[in-house]
């Protein structure tokens, strides 16, 4: 009698557990459904996990998902967290369906989402400014000076042997001190730069966009100026705008035909502002002196590109945003704007479509 009691009070258990797992993978099955498309910063991961309001699948790897894949996974999902790699248009729309609420990226820039087909479908959209400031603005510091003084050119000869005897003009290269620094798109990220470079003894600030900006400006007592007179003045030109119809392909040839010999053109905005054969010609003929950029057309650039053969343009693999604290940040910040918009709340950061 008593065994059996035992095994009657083990198979309740047993039962009881079955329910209780049952019922959890109900309520699971009734969480809102998500696809993340890149392996993602720890942060961003936990807040998605420990949120308990969502179920999610990720693409667990640090190379794109594939387009197909892609356009597989998102079906019938809820929302969707993606990086700038990822083309959000009206394709991708249409495969995930009706279901889908919300997009959030990983990102500041969103040339790579279709908001017109995002807009029309309402579909609220997250991003990511202001967290990644100081790691841009850094690393454009960073890439300023490793181009003027000629750093990469310096590291070849001292490694394969260029390094002999002291020269009075080798490798000289251009100083920030009494120079004028020009900016390209004065936000957040141009007022960060220009706030580093001060302690430089910097002469002038100048800067162009498409209005005057008198609440950043006076902050680093910079002239508003045209962008004829910006490519002119500028000792250091910095691209900080965004891409867009406006902008694209703004940097070219005219741009670069009014700057100076001595000039050096620094881009860490997006490549698509810039016109690559320009600027090859601009390098090569010597018209400016030197450039430094972190973003190209594509992306990778591919190794055979022109470009790659000069030794006054260095070319960084989209790495300003690259610390573990802003990338972090970054996937925190768009985990939480991916689960206010499920819940209809306000989102920290939201285009306004």
């Amino acid at each position: 009698m008593w065994s059996s009691r035992v095994a009657v009070q083990r198979l309740q258990r047993i039962a009881a557990a079955q329910l209780t797992i049952s019922t959890m993978h109900r309520a699971q099955s009734t969480l809102p459904r998500v696809y993340v498309t890149r392996s993602m910063p720890p942060d961003g991961l936990d807040i998605l996990r420990k949120s308990g309001q969502v179920q999610f699948d990720m693409w667990d790897s640090d190379d794109p998902v594939p387009r197909a894949e892609l356009l597989k996974k998102v079906k019938g999902v809820d929302a969707l967290f993606c990086v700038l790699t990822e083309k959000i248009d009206a394709e991708l729309l249409d495969a995930a369906g009706p279901n889908l609420r919300v997009v959030s990226t990983m990102s500041v820039g969103y040339d790579h989402l279709s908001l017109d087909e995002l807009k029309k479908r309402g579909i609220r959209v997250g991003y990511t400014p202001d967290v990644l400031t100081d790691a841009v603005a850094e690393l454009t510091v960073a890439l300023l000076l490793c181009t003027s003084r000629r750093l990469v050119e310096a590291t070849h000869e001292a490694k394969t042997g260029g390094w002999g005897t002291w020269r009075t003009l080798w490798l000289c290269g251009y100083e920030l001190a009494n120079s004028t620094v020009g900016i390209m798109g004065l936000g957040r990220i141009g007022l960060a730069i220009a706030e580093r470079l001060k302690p430089f003894k910097v002469k002038k600030f100048i800067y162009s966009d498409v209005s005057p900006r008198p609440e950043l400006a006076n902050q680093i007592q910079a002239e508003y100026v045209s962008m004829d007179e910006l490519a002119k003045q500028s000792d250091f030109l910095a691209v900080c705008c965004a891409l867009t119809p406006e902008t694209q392909g703004i940097c070219n040839k005219e741009l670069f035909s009014k700057m100076k010999d001595t000039s050096i053109f620094i881009n860490t905005s997006r490549g698509g502002v810039v016109n690559q054969e320009d600027l090859y010609e601009a390098l090569s003929t010597g018209q400016i002196a030197a450039a430094g950029l972190d973003v190209t057309v594509p992306e990778p650039l591919p190794t055979s590109h022109p470009l790659f053969t000069l030794k006054n343009c260095v070319i960084l693999p989209h790495i300003a945003s690259a610390s573990f604290t802003t990338r972090n940040a970054m996937s925190s910040l768009a985990a939480n704007n991916l689960l206010a918009g499920l819940r209809g709340d306000p989102m920290e950061k939201e285009l306004q479509l």
